[in-house]
């Protein structure tokens, strides 16, 4: 693995590159995003400390990506390719099954976000996400929280002062 230090709005991944890595987040935090039909950019994922990043189709199938992968602050990556993961997989048995629990959480964590996006209203989206991830609360600009949770910034606001 290849540890990458990154700045504050620094780039792992632009749209249209091909996905290289798998990234381990050692310190710091990024997320990965698309710019919508309006331009607008929308986040689609955070990661913090421990937690792993990578637009996994573009990855796995070697593709140019949709995504763009950004630090949201100063972060200390670690970075794994394609190839050396598969050949990790293949020498190290265990670790190929460590990922795929990873993949299997990460999974059931998309699939909760899906079913909350249409069960919830967005002051329940807010509330929800508050309360399980308060971490991001403090470390994540206020314009990105509210993409990810499909609310403007505004809204964002007065929902933060409302609560």
């Amino acid at each position: 693995m290849e540890p990458l230090e990154l700045k504050k709005k620094e780039f792992l991944l632009k749209e249209g590159e091909v996905c290289r890595c798998n990234y381990f987040v050692e310190s710091g935090c990024l997320r990965m995003f698309y710019n919508n039909d309006k331009m607008v950019e929308q986040t689609t994922q955070f990661a913090l400390e421990t937690w792993w990043l990578s637009d996994y189709f573009s990855f796995s199938k070697q593709q140019p990506s949709e995504y763009f992968i950004q630090a949201v602050e100063n972060s200390i990556v670690l970075a794994i390719d394609f190839q050396r993961q598969e050949q990790l997989f293949a020498e190290v048995p265990q670790m190929e099954r460590y990922f795929r629990i990873m993949m299997q959480r990460a999974l059931a964590a998309s699939q909760l976000r899906v079913k909350l996006i249409y069960q919830l209203s967005k002051e329940e989206m807010y509330k929800h996400f508050s309360t399980s991830f308060p971490q991001f609360l403090q470390r994540v600009p206020q314009y990105m929280l509210a993409s990810y949770l499909g609310l403007t910034p505004e809204y964002l606001s007065e929902l933060r002062k409302k609560i």
